[in-house]
């Protein structure tokens, strides 16, 4: 494995943080791994849409996976071990998110929509090129929640792979006091994997084109999330 590939799956170096902040992060970091891994374990998963999964697999092509902020939680767990890489923010935050990422067969580059994300998008084409699929979420880092960003779109134009939405549903969960209201599901719920039909961006498209494109991933994620609602609450 060529050693730029090789660092994406491996955690960086603390030096630049302060012994208070290295302390957080390794706490955050296995925190949230143990809470993943141990609640994950015990949901009863269902999915739904594989076949457009297998669509985009066949055509050999590889997905950019995109979902909410607040649906990380169950959607790390079930896409654990696939090499699937992620954009993570430049922050505290963003560090302890790359660490736990990473134990769970993840691999991440770092940027955002307002600190670096042009470079970490360049290294998402070369390594897209290498064959390795991608994932967003796309109202990350800080918001606004539930709407969606550019970066994906530009990925999609950039390679010819397709954006695949998805979203995790549970029937019953948690939700933090936090930006994104994030979901933790309780233990041994039922939880549902929805993928929606791929999104294919043309490589000549225009910023009008590309705007309706975000648009199409806009709502093909408002639709998963309305779906799983209707599924959890027998609407």
């Amino acid at each position: 494995m060529p050693d730029e590939i090789e660092k994406v799956y491996t955690p960086d170096p603390l030096e630049k943080y302060s012994f208070r902040d290295r302390t957080l992060i390794r706490i955050a970091d296995l925190g949230f791994y143990a809470a993943i891994r141990l609640i994950g374990s015990t949901l009863r998963w269902e999915t739904v849409g594989q076949e457009n999964l297998d669509a985009v697999m066949a055509d050999g092509k590889q997905p950019i996976y995109c979902l909410w902020h607040d649906r990380i939680f169950g959607g790390t767990f079930y896409l654990r071990n696939r090499g699937i890489v992620v954009m993570t923010s430049q922050s505290l935050d963003g560090e302890y998110i790359a660490r736990f990422l990473k134990r769970f067969g993840f691999g991440t580059v770092r940027g955002s929509s307002s600190r670096g994300g042009v470079k970490a998008l360049v290294k998402m084409i070369r390594h897209m090129r290498r064959g390795l699929s991608m994932a967003f979420t796309v109202d990350g880092p800080r918001g606004p929640r539930y709407e969606a960003k550019t970066g994906p779109v530009l990925l999609s134009k950039k390679t010819g792979n397709p954006i695949v939405a998805f979203s995790v549903e549970c029937s019953r969960f948690w939700t933090v006091n936090s930006w994104d209201r994030m979901q933790i599901p309780m233990p041994f719920s039922r939880a549902r994997f929805m993928i929606a039909g791929p999104i294919c961006v043309p490589v000549d498209a225009d910023d009008s084109k590309l705007e309706a494109k975000r648009v199409e991933l806009q709502r093909a994620l408002d639709e998963l999330v309305e779906t799983g609602e209707r599924w959890r609450t027998g609407t």
